[in-house]
């Protein structure tokens, strides 16, 4: 009877453990997703930062680049799809053709040089040098954190509980590769 006892006991307590692990590795989970989420949120507002600033920004340059239209436009529709985007995919792409087409409008900028001595002008790229920076900050620690959990959902034994409760990996925020190529800058315009 005693060994009985013990053994029943010594099973209690390893299925305990066992569960108290399951419960800890879940809950690590639960707020390593709340941290992506949480960076999400961060990213979102920053992005939402540059959304504001695109219109006073694009009605500047209009008046001074009228015939740029083709890249207004492709800044306006640009806009028009972050506005739209639902999801963080949706977002992320969106906000990709939008860094796309500033770089564009930048270059046609440089063709101004009365737009780039218009203080209005120079505020507007102030503050949007300033939130593509904090874009950048908030890019990096969101992708930070997507990396931590996705690897957790991925390592053993993380993965079986991860699998169970249906935890999914969270997208990387990526440049577009044609984000990556630097933008000629022709001077020859008057």
């Amino acid at each position: 009877m005693k060994k009985l006892v013990i053994v029943l006991g010594v099973l209690l307590v390893a299925g305990l453990i066992f569960l108290l692990s399951i419960f800890s590795i879940y809950n690590r989970l639960v707020q390593m997703n709340e941290t992506v989420k949480s960076s999400w949120a961060q990213v979102d507002n920053q992005l939402q930062r540059r959304y504001d600033l695109i219109p006073n920004l694009v009605n500047t340059v209009k008046g001074y680049a009228a015939h740029e239209k083709e890249i207004l436009e492709a800044v306006a529709n640009a806009r028009a799809r972050i506005g739209q985007a639902q999801t963080t995919e949706q977002k992320i792409s969106a906000n990709q053709e939008m860094t796309s087409a500033l770089s564009r409008l930048l270059v046609v900028v440089e063709n101004y040089p009365n737009l780039k001595a218009d203080q209005t002008f120079m505020r507007l790229m102030d503050e949007l040098a300033g939130t593509e920076n904090r874009i950048a900050v908030e890019r990096k620690r969101y992708n930070d954190n997507v990396q931590v959990f996705n690897q957790e959902i991925k390592m053993f034994p993380s993965n079986i509980i991860a699998s169970t409760f249906n935890f999914k990996e969270a997208p990387y925020f990526k440049i577009q590769e044609e984000a990556k190529t630097v933008p000629k800058v022709d001077f020859s315009k008057p």
